[in-house]
């Protein structure tokens, strides 16, 4: 398995977990609106995460290939994204706006995280080489 396979079912893993511990406090706390948007911003991060790690393997594969690269699909994301914001409005009582905005950040929050964590494990193997 190639090292950018190993990242992404990382970050995937890492994200459907801190959908769980959502889906948990949701069901357990008092706070249900905050948890339901910090799951529905989750839910539409998470798939936001996933269309921009299927276009980044696309992009790879065509540069490995010296083809040219269509863009990243920043517009899917962001009309994932003004979605959430739509339903969020449309629905005060049932989402917290704040919180939704959180759950949208979480991937990019995942991916720094995991960043950090691998490029100080790489830097640790190749020193001991």
């Amino acid at each position: 398995m190639t090292y950018y396979k190993i990242m992404v079912n990382r970050q995937r893993m890492w994200m459907l977990f801190l959908l769980a511990i959502s889906v948990l406090g949701w069901g357990f706390t008092d706070y249900v609106a905050i948890f339901a948007g910090l799951i529905l911003g989750q839910v539409v991060g998470f798939f936001n995460l996933y269309l921009l790690q299927k276009k980044i393997n696309v992009v790879g594969e065509k540069a490995a290939n010296n083809q040219a690269a269509k863009s990243l699909g920043a517009l899917s994301r962001f009309a994932g994204a003004i979605l959430l914001v739509v339903v969020v409005l449309r629905f005060p009582e049932y989402f917290h706006l704040i919180a939704a905005i959180v759950g949208l950040m979480t991937p990019y929050i995942v991916i720094m995280i995991d960043f950090i964590f691998h490029h100080k494990e790489t830097t640790t193997t190749k020193r001991g080489e």
